[in-house]
Protein backbone atom coordinates (compact mmCIF):
# COMPACT_ATOMS: atom_id res chain seq x y z
CA UNK A 1 0.00 0.00 0.00
CA UNK A 2 1.76 3.38 -1.24
CA UNK A 3 1.01 5.51 1.93
CA UNK A 4 1.31 9.21 2.36
CA UNK A 5 3.63 10.18 5.36
CA UNK A 6 0.95 12.94 6.30
CA UNK A 7 -2.11 10.71 5.90
CA UNK A 8 -4.83 12.04 8.11
CA UNK A 9 -6.71 9.67 10.78
CA UNK A 10 -10.15 10.24 11.82
CA UNK A 11 -10.19 9.66 16.18
CA UNK A 12 -12.11 6.04 15.81
CA UNK A 13 -8.64 5.42 13.37
CA UNK A 14 -6.67 6.29 16.11
CA UNK A 15 -8.18 4.32 18.84
CA UNK A 16 -7.90 1.30 16.72
CA UNK A 17 -4.35 2.02 15.54
CA UNK A 18 -3.32 1.67 19.11
CA UNK A 19 -5.29 -1.36 19.89
CA UNK A 20 -3.33 -3.10 16.96
CA UNK A 21 -0.08 -1.39 18.88
CA UNK A 22 -0.79 -2.47 22.17
CA UNK A 23 -1.47 -5.85 20.84
CA UNK A 24 1.88 -6.25 19.70
CA UNK A 25 2.11 -5.40 15.98
CA UNK A 26 4.79 -2.69 14.92
CA UNK A 27 4.63 0.72 14.01
CA UNK A 28 4.81 -0.01 10.41
CA UNK A 29 1.93 -2.79 10.35
CA UNK A 30 -0.60 -0.93 12.57
CA UNK A 31 -0.21 1.99 10.60
CA UNK A 32 -0.57 -0.06 6.94
CA UNK A 33 -3.68 -1.45 8.79
CA UNK A 34 -4.94 1.88 9.70
CA UNK A 35 -4.06 3.67 6.15
CA UNK A 36 -1.13 5.49 7.84
CA UNK A 37 2.86 5.76 7.81
CA UNK A 38 4.82 4.06 10.33
CA UNK A 39 5.88 7.40 11.36
CA UNK A 40 2.29 9.01 11.96
CA UNK A 41 1.71 5.96 13.61
CA UNK A 42 4.70 5.97 16.12
CA UNK A 43 3.58 9.73 17.17
CA UNK A 44 -0.45 8.50 17.85
CA UNK A 45 1.63 5.70 20.03
CA UNK A 46 3.70 8.36 22.32
CA UNK A 47 1.00 10.97 22.34
CA UNK A 48 -1.12 7.97 23.92
CA UNK A 49 1.34 7.40 26.29
CA UNK A 50 1.73 10.63 27.55
CA UNK A 51 -1.86 11.43 27.81
CA UNK A 52 -4.46 8.75 27.21
CA UNK A 53 -7.25 8.73 25.16
CA UNK A 54 -7.09 12.27 25.81
CA UNK A 55 -3.87 12.80 23.27
CA UNK A 56 -6.26 11.23 20.84
CA UNK A 57 -8.63 13.72 20.20
CA UNK A 58 -8.33 16.65 17.78
CA UNK A 59 -6.96 19.93 18.58
CA UNK A 60 -5.91 22.94 17.26
CA UNK A 61 -3.01 23.08 15.18
CA UNK A 62 -2.48 26.88 16.32
CA UNK A 63 0.89 27.25 17.65
CA UNK A 64 0.59 28.51 21.26
CA UNK A 65 3.13 31.30 20.87
CA UNK A 66 3.14 33.36 18.16
CA UNK A 67 6.86 34.11 17.07
CA UNK A 68 6.06 37.69 15.92
CA UNK A 69 2.73 38.74 17.88
CA UNK A 70 0.80 42.40 16.86
CA UNK A 71 1.57 44.92 19.75
CA UNK A 72 -0.46 45.59 22.11
CA UNK A 73 -0.10 49.65 21.22
CA UNK A 74 -0.45 48.85 17.43
CA UNK A 75 -3.51 46.94 18.15
CA UNK A 76 -5.32 49.34 20.75
CA UNK A 77 -4.42 52.02 17.60
CA UNK A 78 -6.49 49.39 14.88
CA UNK A 79 -9.65 49.38 17.08
CA UNK A 80 -9.07 53.29 17.81
CA UNK A 81 -9.01 53.93 13.99
CA UNK A 82 -12.24 51.55 13.26
CA UNK A 83 -14.30 53.06 15.63
CA UNK A 84 -13.48 56.24 13.81
CA UNK A 85 -15.17 53.91 10.78
CA UNK A 86 -11.85 53.90 8.86
CA UNK A 87 -11.89 50.41 6.09
CA UNK A 88 -9.55 47.67 6.57
CA UNK A 89 -6.85 48.77 3.91
CA UNK A 90 -6.72 52.72 5.31
CA UNK A 91 -5.86 51.30 8.73
CA UNK A 92 -3.41 49.37 7.34
CA UNK A 93 -2.06 52.57 5.47
CA UNK A 94 -1.90 54.24 8.47
CA UNK A 95 -0.24 51.81 11.13
CA UNK A 96 2.00 50.29 8.76
CA UNK A 97 0.82 46.65 9.33
CA UNK A 98 -0.44 44.46 6.54
CA UNK A 99 -4.29 44.17 6.13
CA UNK A 100 -4.60 40.71 7.26
CA UNK A 101 -3.04 41.90 10.70
CA UNK A 102 -5.65 44.40 10.48
CA UNK A 103 -8.52 42.50 9.72
CA UNK A 104 -7.26 39.96 12.56
CA UNK A 105 -7.03 42.44 15.41
CA UNK A 106 -10.65 43.45 14.20
CA UNK A 107 -11.54 40.05 14.06
CA UNK A 108 -10.70 39.30 17.75
CA UNK A 109 -12.23 42.93 18.60
CA UNK A 110 -15.34 41.86 17.12
CA UNK A 111 -14.89 44.78 14.60
CA UNK A 112 -15.25 43.32 11.51
CA UNK A 113 -18.35 44.80 9.96
CA UNK A 114 -19.32 48.12 10.39
CA UNK A 115 -22.72 47.12 11.50
CA UNK A 116 -20.57 45.95 14.70
CA UNK A 117 -19.54 49.57 16.05
CA UNK A 118 -21.54 51.60 17.72
CA UNK A 119 -23.48 54.66 16.37
CA UNK A 120 -21.11 57.55 15.58
CA UNK A 121 -20.27 59.75 18.75
CA UNK A 122 -22.27 63.27 17.94
CA UNK A 123 -19.85 66.27 16.75
CA UNK A 124 -19.84 68.25 20.01
CA UNK A 125 -18.74 71.77 19.29
CA UNK A 126 -16.96 74.12 21.46
CA UNK A 127 -15.67 77.62 21.44
CA UNK A 128 -13.60 79.55 24.18
CA UNK A 129 -15.32 82.78 24.80
CA UNK A 130 -12.64 85.21 24.65
CA UNK A 131 -9.16 84.92 22.63
CA UNK A 132 -6.04 83.47 24.65
CA UNK A 133 -8.51 81.34 27.04
CA UNK A 134 -6.84 78.62 24.64
CA UNK A 135 -5.04 78.03 21.86
CA UNK A 136 -4.30 74.71 19.45
CA UNK A 137 -0.55 73.97 17.99
CA UNK A 138 -0.19 71.32 15.31
CA UNK A 139 2.41 70.70 12.31
CA UNK A 140 2.47 70.29 9.13
CA UNK A 141 5.61 68.59 7.01
CA UNK A 142 5.93 69.50 4.01
CA UNK A 143 8.58 68.55 1.00
CA UNK A 144 11.27 70.59 -0.08
CA UNK A 145 11.64 71.21 -3.87
CA UNK A 146 14.06 73.29 -6.25
CA UNK A 147 11.78 73.84 -9.48
CA UNK A 148 7.89 73.28 -10.25
CA UNK A 149 7.12 69.83 -10.25
CA UNK A 150 6.10 67.81 -13.41
CA UNK A 151 2.11 67.35 -11.93
CA UNK A 152 2.15 71.14 -12.96
CA UNK A 153 4.33 71.49 -15.99
CA UNK A 154 3.97 67.74 -17.27
CA UNK A 155 8.12 67.85 -17.71
CA UNK A 156 9.46 64.83 -16.19
CA UNK A 157 12.82 65.34 -17.80
CA UNK A 158 15.43 65.02 -15.24
CA UNK A 159 12.88 65.15 -12.40
CA UNK A 160 14.89 62.59 -10.20
CA UNK A 161 17.66 64.89 -10.00
CA UNK A 162 15.49 67.05 -7.82
CA UNK A 163 14.53 64.41 -5.39
CA UNK A 164 15.36 64.07 -1.48
CA UNK A 165 16.26 67.42 -1.30
CA UNK A 166 14.58 67.38 2.35
CA UNK A 167 11.80 68.40 4.19
CA UNK A 168 10.38 71.32 5.90
CA UNK A 169 7.74 71.73 9.13
CA UNK A 170 5.16 74.18 9.20
CA UNK A 171 4.02 74.86 12.38
CA UNK A 172 0.69 76.67 13.16
CA UNK A 173 -0.97 78.13 16.01
CA UNK A 174 -4.94 79.20 15.89
CA UNK A 175 -6.55 80.91 18.69
CA UNK A 176 -9.68 79.10 20.04
CA UNK A 177 -11.89 81.81 20.15
CA UNK A 178 -11.24 84.35 17.26
CA UNK A 179 -9.16 82.11 14.91
CA UNK A 180 -6.60 84.58 14.84
CA UNK A 181 -3.37 82.43 14.01
CA UNK A 182 0.39 82.65 13.77
CA UNK A 183 2.38 80.58 11.30
CA UNK A 184 6.23 79.48 10.95
CA UNK A 185 8.59 77.48 9.07
CA UNK A 186 10.93 75.36 11.02
CA UNK A 187 13.70 72.73 9.70
CA UNK A 188 12.33 70.12 11.80
CA UNK A 189 9.61 68.96 14.31
CA UNK A 190 11.91 68.54 17.34
CA UNK A 191 11.19 70.23 21.19
CA UNK A 192 13.20 72.79 20.19
CA UNK A 193 11.55 74.15 17.14
CA UNK A 194 7.77 73.80 18.99
CA UNK A 195 9.38 76.02 21.76
CA UNK A 196 10.24 78.24 19.65
CA UNK A 197 6.89 78.80 17.59
CA UNK A 198 5.32 78.62 20.98
CA UNK A 199 7.02 81.77 22.08
CA UNK A 200 6.93 83.24 19.01
CA UNK A 201 3.12 83.36 19.10
CA UNK A 202 2.45 84.19 22.71
CA UNK A 203 4.99 87.23 21.76
CA UNK A 204 3.13 87.83 19.05
CA UNK A 205 -0.51 87.57 20.49
CA UNK A 206 0.92 89.88 23.38
CA UNK A 207 1.44 93.18 20.17
CA UNK A 208 -2.27 91.95 19.47
CA UNK A 209 -3.40 92.23 23.04
CA UNK A 210 -4.34 88.99 24.06
CA UNK A 211 -2.91 86.95 26.59
CA UNK A 212 -2.29 83.50 26.42
CA UNK A 213 -3.25 81.12 29.02
CA UNK A 214 -3.69 77.60 27.41
CA UNK A 215 -2.46 75.70 24.84
CA UNK A 216 -3.50 72.32 23.28
CA UNK A 217 -1.37 70.29 21.02
CA UNK A 218 -1.21 66.03 19.91
CA UNK A 219 0.71 63.74 21.75
CA UNK A 220 3.85 64.62 19.48
CA UNK A 221 7.02 64.07 20.98
CA UNK A 222 8.27 66.94 20.56
CA UNK A 223 4.87 68.40 23.08
CA UNK A 224 5.62 65.28 25.29
CA UNK A 225 9.09 66.59 26.05
CA UNK A 226 10.15 67.78 29.32
CA UNK A 227 11.72 71.13 27.53
CA UNK A 228 8.02 71.97 26.29
CA UNK A 229 6.45 71.40 29.38
CA UNK A 230 9.34 73.72 30.86
CA UNK A 231 8.39 76.21 28.88
CA UNK A 232 4.99 76.20 29.10
CA UNK A 233 5.92 76.29 32.61
CA UNK A 234 7.79 79.58 32.47
CA UNK A 235 5.42 81.16 30.01
CA UNK A 236 2.81 80.52 32.58
CA UNK A 237 0.67 78.44 30.54
CA UNK A 238 -1.28 75.65 31.30
CA UNK A 239 -0.27 72.66 28.66
CA UNK A 240 -3.41 70.18 27.29
CA UNK A 241 -2.87 67.02 25.56
CA UNK A 242 -5.57 65.42 23.23
CA UNK A 243 -6.96 62.04 23.79
CA UNK A 244 -4.75 59.71 21.71
CA UNK A 245 -6.41 58.94 18.10
CA UNK A 246 -8.98 61.48 18.42
CA UNK A 247 -7.44 64.32 15.91
CA UNK A 248 -10.68 66.04 16.38
CA UNK A 249 -10.46 67.57 19.67
CA UNK A 250 -7.44 69.75 17.87
CA UNK A 251 -10.26 69.86 15.30
CA UNK A 252 -9.21 73.84 14.55
CA UNK A 253 -5.90 73.41 13.83
CA UNK A 254 -6.35 70.79 12.01
CA UNK A 255 -8.76 72.60 9.91
CA UNK A 256 -6.54 76.01 9.72
CA UNK A 257 -3.80 73.17 8.01
CA UNK A 258 -6.43 72.02 5.68
CA UNK A 259 -7.44 75.95 4.40
CA UNK A 260 -3.72 76.30 4.23
CA UNK A 261 -2.50 73.69 1.99
CA UNK A 262 -5.34 74.23 -0.29
CA UNK A 263 -5.33 78.10 -0.39
CA UNK A 264 -1.56 78.80 -0.32
CA UNK A 265 0.59 75.42 -0.71
CA UNK A 266 -0.96 73.76 -3.22
CA UNK A 267 -2.82 77.09 -4.69
CA UNK A 268 -0.55 77.89 -7.37
CA UNK A 269 2.88 76.59 -9.07
CA UNK A 270 6.17 77.99 -6.91
CA UNK A 271 9.20 77.73 -8.46
CA UNK A 272 10.92 76.39 -5.63
CA UNK A 273 10.11 75.54 -2.13
CA UNK A 274 11.69 79.04 -0.99
CA UNK A 275 9.07 81.49 -2.79
CA UNK A 276 6.54 78.71 -1.13
CA UNK A 277 7.99 79.75 2.13
CA UNK A 278 7.92 83.37 1.87
CA UNK A 279 4.82 83.25 0.63
CA UNK A 280 3.36 82.40 3.71
CA UNK A 281 3.53 85.37 5.92
CA UNK A 282 1.41 86.60 3.33
CA UNK A 283 -1.19 84.44 3.15
CA UNK A 284 -1.63 84.17 6.90
CA UNK A 285 -2.09 87.69 6.85
CA UNK A 286 -4.80 87.57 4.32
CA UNK A 287 -6.55 85.06 6.70
CA UNK A 288 -6.24 86.74 9.58
CA UNK A 289 -7.30 90.29 8.13
CA UNK A 290 -9.52 90.20 5.34
CA UNK A 291 -10.95 86.09 4.47
CA UNK A 292 -14.32 85.51 5.63
CA UNK A 293 -14.52 82.54 8.03
CA UNK A 294 -17.70 80.19 8.48
CA UNK A 295 -17.69 80.16 11.53
CA UNK A 296 -17.54 83.81 12.49
CA UNK A 297 -20.55 84.83 10.86
CA UNK A 298 -18.35 85.26 6.98
CA UNK A 299 -16.25 88.09 8.97
CA UNK A 300 -12.44 87.49 9.08
CA UNK A 301 -10.79 86.72 12.68
CA UNK A 302 -9.25 89.79 13.85
CA UNK A 303 -12.95 91.04 13.70
CA UNK A 304 -13.43 88.99 17.64
CA UNK A 305 -10.35 91.30 18.68
CA UNK A 306 -12.88 94.69 17.39
CA UNK A 307 -10.13 96.05 15.24
CA UNK A 308 -10.41 96.80 11.87
CA UNK A 309 -9.22 94.77 9.15
CA UNK A 310 -8.32 98.08 6.63
CA UNK A 311 -6.00 98.82 9.53
CA UNK A 312 -2.47 97.58 9.12
CA UNK A 313 -0.22 99.68 11.25
CA UNK A 314 -0.24 96.64 13.89
CA UNK A 315 0.77 94.32 11.82
CA UNK A 316 4.01 93.26 10.05
CA UNK A 317 4.05 90.84 7.04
Amino acid sequence: MNLHKNARLAPLGRERLVRLISGGMSFCEAGAACGCSAKTAAKWWRRFEREGHEGLLDRTSRPHCLRNPTPDNVAEQIVALRRQRLTGAHIAAKTGVSPATVSRVLRRAGLSRLRDLEPAEPVRRYEREHPGELIHLDIKRLGKFERTGHRITGDRTGQSNSRGIGWEYVHVCVDDASRLSFTDIHPDEKAVSAIAHLKAAVAWYATMGVTVARVMTDNGSCYKSHAFKAACAELGIRHIRTKPYTPKTNGKAERFIQSALREWAYARAYETSDDRAADLPVWTHLYNWHRPHSALKSKPPISRLGLDPNNLLRFHI
